[in-house]
């Protein structure tokens, strides 16, 4: 399903000058396929220069947080570059034996390269190695680059990597610190929940109500309903409710009950549970037992039922 996500107010103009933006649009961003064989620098700011870089000496950034890129979006860019040039420069920094490391424009250069171009135009700028990674990581999410995992994970590598707390990380990123707990939430998903995610065939809406069960074979049973029934956020609610009024019933068992429900016995559980893709309930005793498994209608009925090679 898609999500959308609104951009933040916060753009580039903070940390490329707003005088950078008319230049590039004038005429000094733009560029045909085959470039000027002299290089072309222009001071612009305090910020950094713009200038004309070889492209094979861009390196990729080792913070860059966005790891998926669509094939089609980079060739309708190319196309968009072709014909009217670059109309904004890419971001980098200079590094060793003479590489510039980039910090913000990774589907530019793609197309560049896809393109054939021998040089781009690049605003270059001085930043530490937090600095760098912050400013990738706020123009993939003020473009909305990232789905919701690689932004999780570009934060937690923010907090990890450069000790910043969650309130340094909301400033520099423009986003209320509500905002960043969440994300950092969504990586104590099982990592299949969190493809699910990243794909977006749950959104993260669904991802806050299933992390509201705390038992993580739950978590993916959820999610797989999720995708399999087409249950909105609501209905999502609804199935939590149900699985914790399921754990309620067990819990109020007699002393035996709860005694029978050891780690194998709900290991057991949690595995018809995974095949089955529903909630079920075991209740075990030295005797006997019985073997509890909830469905969503009839349409869900029939698919258990032709797991378990039932016809009917």
């Amino acid at each position: 399903m898609a999500i959308q996500r609104k951009s933040l107010g916060r753009g580039l103009g903070s940390i490329i000058s707003a005088g950078a933006k008319k230049a590039a649009d004038s005429g000094i961003g733009k560029m045909a396929a085959q470039a000027s064989p002299a290089p072309l620098k222009i001071q612009i700011s305090p910020h950094g220069l713009f200038s004309e870089i070889p492209v094979e000496k861009v390196v990729p950034s080792p913070y860059q947080a966005r790891r998926e890129f669509s094939e089609e979006e980079i060739r309708n860019l190319a196309d968009s570059i072709s014909s009217e040039g670059l109309l904004q420069p890419i971001l980098v920094r200079q590094i060793s034996g003479g590489h510039y490391e980039l910090l913000a424009g990774e589907r530019r250069l793609r197309a560049c390269r896809l393109l054939g171009m021998k040089k781009i135009v690049a605003c270059v700028q001085s930043a530490s190695d937090s600095s760098a990674a912050a400013k990738g990581l706020i123009e993939n999410i003020q473009r909305a680059d990232l789905n919701p995992m690689e932004e999780a994970k570009g934060i937690a590598y923010l907090i990890a990597n450069f000790r910043l707390t969650q309130d340094a990380v909301s400033q520099r990123l423009g986003k209320p610190r509500s905002s960043i707990a969440n994300s950092l939430r969504l990586l104590k998903l099982p990592e299949s929940v969190q493809g699910y995610i990243s794909s977006g065939m749950i959104s993260p809406g669904h991802a806050k109500v299933i992390l509201g069960l705390e038992d993580r074979a739950q978590q993916e049973i959820l999610a797989r309903r999720i995708i399999e029934n087409g249950l909105n956020v609501r209905g999502a609610e609804e199935a939590v409710r149900r699985l914790k009024e399921g754990a309620a019933r067990a819990d109020s068992s007699t002393p035996a009950a709860k005694a029978a429900q050891s780690a194998v016995v709900r290991d057991v559980q949690n595995k018809i549970a995974l095949r089955l893709n529903a909630s079920v309930e075991l209740r075990h005793s030295a005797k006997k037992g019985k073997i509890i498994i909830e469905y969503l209608g009839n349409d869900d009925l029939q698919r258990i039922l032709e797991i378990m090679g039932v016809k009917i």
